[in-house]
């Protein structure tokens, strides 16, 4: 796919109508009458509630103000004005584990379970296929994909990150790059240690960029030995970056992780000093009372992707125990080879009807809940909390505008149901990432 023809896709939604290349924080900045835009629509959910009526003004990729439509005109000018009199506004939903440029292995080996599709399928197909233009095209097909679906922002764990990262970035599409760390040779690096030099040299490279976040992403605990876990767990604490897993995915990785090193993945990732707040771990599934205690005491934060796991047949995230005990779970797609799309407002139904199920209890995970857990609480995962996964003043203009006019969501009681329940990617009408225009391609 061209970058012309994705800048299209996004600029077609973009919608805050950003005109000024500045990233500066509007902090103690005097509030004027003319700003860039002014969007009202019929519902708008900055997090936990919803405001009937409403309006969100927008000046140099930042919210400035909730307030009610029927006082937004007379305190501001905008240069662009939108009113979207049958649709709500939401934050940009995140996705917070993914492998974005698998998109282009999507349908290459289905119906398998995990081990065999990653052995016999996915790493032959990956040693085979898998260089710089592989990245760039597939990474570009996934973020276009994902902002028609009203993703804003992903955490990506895949080779050549600074190819994926710098994708991103011309394309005005927030993203948090995972600097892998495997033990064995593959296309991006020959060892542990060169994984790491070369993720320090991403990670140099893009820090000043306002869309790009970095984080370690060691595979596993079955493809990372010891000393480099010790070595990324110093480094990530020396940057102030968190650490993107996988862990927990199957009851085999649990069996080679007791063959191999006498204990359970989770037992050996804590004596490392991997469990803290900068852990952010997909999958989850195999958990016990005790590990689910132990993990959120350490304030680190799950990654629950259902679709993939139902797809693989690896098991059933504990949800409901995790957030009953305090936990931070945030919603990811995983790749696009098993899941198989990047489809976020699929990805909150199905969590919230599987948590259910699960912990046979209708209420385990209210609608709200599950909005919060592909917003909030996958800012929160990476620390970015305070520049986007909620609609505040101060935070950035990651906005996105469903229909919910559509004969599908008619009669509309709850608007929050209707999101998770009733809608999906094809109603959205409009995403925009703070920076879709004023970013600084490279």
């Amino acid at each position: 796919m061209k970058t012309e023809n994705l800048q299209a896709i996004a600029e077609g939604v973009n919608l805050t109508g950003c005109n000024r290349a500045t990233h500066k924080p509007l902090t103690n900045r005097l509030m004027t009458q003319n700003i860039d835009t002014l969007i009202h629509a019929r519902w708008i959910e900055p997090h936990d509630m919803v405001y009937h009526h409403y309006a969100i003004a927008v000046h140099d990729g930042r919210i400035l103000e909730l307030l009610p439509s029927s006082d937004a005109d007379s305190k501001y000018r905008a240069d662009s004005t939108q009113r979207l009199d049958d649709h709500a506004l939401i934050p940009g939903l995140i996705n917070a584990h993914t492998h974005a440029s698998m998109s282009l292995f999507r349908g290459l080996a289905d119906d398998l379970p995990l081990m065999e599709w990653l052995n016999d399928h996915i790493w032959p197909a990956e040693s085979a296929w898998v260089n710089r233009d592989f990245v760039r095209d597939g990474t570009r097909l996934a973020i276009a994909e994902m902002l028609r679906g009203g993703t804003t922002c992903f955490s990506d764990m895949y080779f050549y990150p600074d190819e994926a990262a710098r994708t991103a970035s011309q394309c005005g599409m927030r993203m948090i790059a995972g600097l892998i760390v495997i033990d064995f040779p593959t296309a991006w690096a020959s060892n542990a240690e060169e994984y790491l030099s070369k993720g320090l040299a991403v990670h140099d490279d893009f820090r000043h960029d306002p869309l790009i976040h970095t984080a370690f992403a060691p595979h596993a605990p079955y493809t990372v030995s010891d000393e480099p876990w010790r070595k990324l767990c110093t480094l990530a604490e020396e940057l102030d970056i968190p650490i993107h897993t996988h862990a927990h995915e199957t009851a085999d990785e649990i069996g080679q992780s007791h063959e191999h090193h006498g204990e359970r993945p989770l037992q050996r990732l804590h004596k490392l000093g991997v469990v803290s707040p900068r852990l952010a771990a997909a999958h989850m599934v195999h958990l016990d009372d005790d590990e689910i205690s132990a993990f959120v005491a350490a304030g680190a934060s799950v990654l629950h992707c259902p679709e993939s796991n139902l797809k693989l047949a690896s098991g059933f995230c504990p949800v409901q125990k995790i957030i009953a005990a305090g936990g931070n779970v945030a919603l990811g797609t995983d790749g696009a080879a098993s899941n198989n799309d990047l489809d976020m407002f699929g990805e909150m139904r199905s969590a919230a009807l599987l948590a259910k199920a699960v912990a046979s209890d209708a209420s385990a995970l209210p609608a709200a809940t599950a909005l919060q857990m592909a917003t909030l609480n996958g800012a929160r995962a990476y620390g970015l909390e305070n520049e986007t996964g909620s609609l505040v003043a101060g935070k950035a203009a990651d906005i996105v505008a469903v229909n919910l006019g559509a004969l599908e969501s008619q009669p509309l009681y709850h608007p929050i149901s209707q999101l998770v329940y009733a809608s999906g990617r094809h109603m959205v009408r409009q995403a925009a990432t703070q920076s879709a225009c004023t970013h600084h391609a490279r």
